[in-house]
């Protein structure tokens, strides 16, 4: 069997698994004997085999290569995934990423029926070099440029951790300029070099601590999160509660006239780009504070359509 078969079914196994917990061994093998002929539509050599013992192997390369644990319940008579949080997130992110590269290779020959976008996350190809070196505290060399600035600076950094924002990937790391965990975009990042020198941190950094009350990649130092209350009309409201703002966010109205939610966050740019591509579709109630930054950012919005200034 090709490389490609082991994985699809090591694939199909958690995909069955995570949307059925506690299936049995003749559960996953229909699914897999359904999911093969999808499969093999664009693939007609894949062969995928299934057996009791086929099954057990798979348990223990799923462990060692994909890092997820399957275990089997004496009282429901059926396997589960067995992950924490975090797993789970990595899990899921790992199943989208399956299903969409089958997708994608399966529309090889359909493009009058996909469309997608031609833009594309850069510096990912510096991930793996990143997180190891995060893993193993060891500090790195890289060249980095800023938007604002036309000259490139070298920088030796203290790499602790990574953070995704809008299909765009930051590294969180102490430079020899300053003791403070900055932002380096990794699509503004090259040259990366990782080194043997290793470093210490007198404090464990907690990126999830850091960012517990920021959207986006700010974290301010010098303030404090607010309870901030946001009215969407009903249709917008959709949009909202089928995909939050934030974790934190917690709906106080739910009719037909609006949606209103309440989020604690620091106020940032970030969340300032995010609310004003709502437009008129939202309404800033609370903090004062962010009434006027929103107000003022429409206003300015507004004179540059005026008729005096179009002239």
């Amino acid at each position: 069997m090709s490389k490609r078969g082991y994985i699809s079914r090591y694939l199909l196994i958690l995909k069955k698994l995570r949307a059925r917990p506690n299936s049995s061994y003749e559960d996953l093998q229909r699914y897999i004997e359904n999911q093969v002929g999808y499969m093999q539509m664009q693939d007609d050599a894949l062969s995928i085999g299934f057996s009791k013992r086929t099954l057990q192997r798979d348990i223990r390369e799923i462990r060692n290569i994909l890092g997820v644990d399957i275990e089997y319940s004496k009282t429901s008579k059926g396997y589960f995934i067995s992950q924490n949080e975090m797993e789970n997130m990595n899990f899921q992110r790992m199943v989208e990423a399956f299903d969409m590269f089958n997708s994608l290779n399966l529309a090889q020959d359909a493009a009058p029926f996909i469309h997608l976008e031609k833009r594309k996350p850069q510096g990912t190809e510096n991930l793996y070099g990143l997180l190891y070196a995060i893993k193993n505290k060891v500090q790195v060399k890289f060249s980095y440029q800023k938007f604002w600035e036309d000259e490139i600076s070298h920088r030796k950094a203290e790499p602790h951790a990574l953070k995704e924002f809008k299909n765009r990937w930051y590294l969180l790391a102490k430079d020899g300029k300053g003791r403070h965990v900055k932002t380096f975009a990794l699509d503004r990042l090259t040259n990366l070099e990782i080194t043997k020198l290793a470093f210490e941190s007198r404090e464990a950094y907690n990126i999830e601590e850091t960012f517990r009350y920021c959207f986006g990649i700010i974290s301010p130092d010098d303030e404090e999160p607010q309870d901030i209350i946001l009215s969407f009309d009903p249709f917008q409201g959709k949009y909202i509660k089928s995909l939050p703002l934030h974790e934190t966010q917690v709906v106080l109205i739910d009719n037909d006239d609006e949606l209103r939610i309440q989020l604690t966050l620091y106020l940032t740019h970030d969340l300032m780009m995010e609310l004003l591509s709502f437009g008129d579709n939202m309404k800033v109630i609370k903090p004062q504070a962010l009434i006027t930054q929103i107000k003022t950012a429409h206003e300015k919005a507004y004179k540059q359509y005026n008729t005096k200034a179009s002239r």
